[in-house]
């Protein structure tokens, strides 16, 4: 094994640090969020993928709610892995976590587990449905310090579904390794499947408040980094 790739919520994040706070504070923040930055190239960009998506949502007869506020929040309750919505939340916590009023939680295993890995010249990824900007700030903004010096690279949804085993193919070219020299950690049993189809090593994580899982006997399970 030569490479580590993490998921972050219910794997070195509790899931309900993650909808508890951090969906939380994009969805009460939104409104000033737009108000101030509504006319950025950015926020411009975020917007025009989520007009796509509400078109999309109107042909297909789910009865969207209209832009832009109420639509995230709609989304929000969905927990629908979108890139419009992922990229602008990133960006909205990215103002809590400059202002201090959002500091990420981890597992407490996680930060001492970085620091070996890294220490025994693993190179150290994340996948997240997440934006690479929310992931570089959830890991820069812990309570344990700043990780991101033990982290090598991020990948998002423009690398492709956490379900598909293409994206991991993708994600083992752009590490420039053989996917049996990665191993894959996750709570979620799709994914695991989605990465061990692509030829990845595997791992499901087993943390307090994750949701109970199909078959997860078909995995190696852990409970903690430190069985690792």
């Amino acid at each position: 094994m030569r490479a580590v790739l993490l998921d972050i919520e219910g794997t070195t994040t509790p899931i309900a640090f993650v909808h508890e706070v951090l969906f939380s504070y994009a969805r009460t923040h939104i409104k000033d969020f737009l108000a101030a930055n509504r006319d950025s190239e950015d926020v411009q960009a975020d917007i025009a993928l989520l007009r796509e998506e509400q078109a999309e949502d109107v042909s297909a007869g789910r009865h969207p709610p209209s832009l832009v506020e109420d639509y995230v929040g709609w989304l929000i309750d969905l927990d629908r892995k979108s890139t419009g919505l992922k990229s602008l939340q990133g960006k909205i916590w990215r103002q809590g976590y400059l202002e201090g009023s959002l500091k990420s939680q981890l597992f407490a295993d996680v930060a001492p587990a970085m620091k070996r890995w890294h220490e025994a010249g693993l190179n150290i990824n994340i996948f997240s449905s997440g934006s690479v900007l929310a992931q570089q700030l959830l890991f820069a903004h812990t309570e344990a310090g700043d990780l991101t010096k033990y982290i090598d690279n991020y990948f998002d949804t423009n690398v492709g579904k956490k379900a598909d085993s293409e994206s991991y193919r993708r994600i083992a070219a752009e590490l420039k390794l053989p996917s049996g020299e990665v191993l894959f950690i996750s709570d979620v049993v799709s994914e695991l499947e989605a990465a061990s189809e692509a030829g990845m090593k595997t791992l499901l994580s087993l943390r307090p408040g994750n949701p109970p899982q199909h078959l997860p006997e078909r995995f190696q399970t852990i409970h903690t980094f430190d069985e690792i």
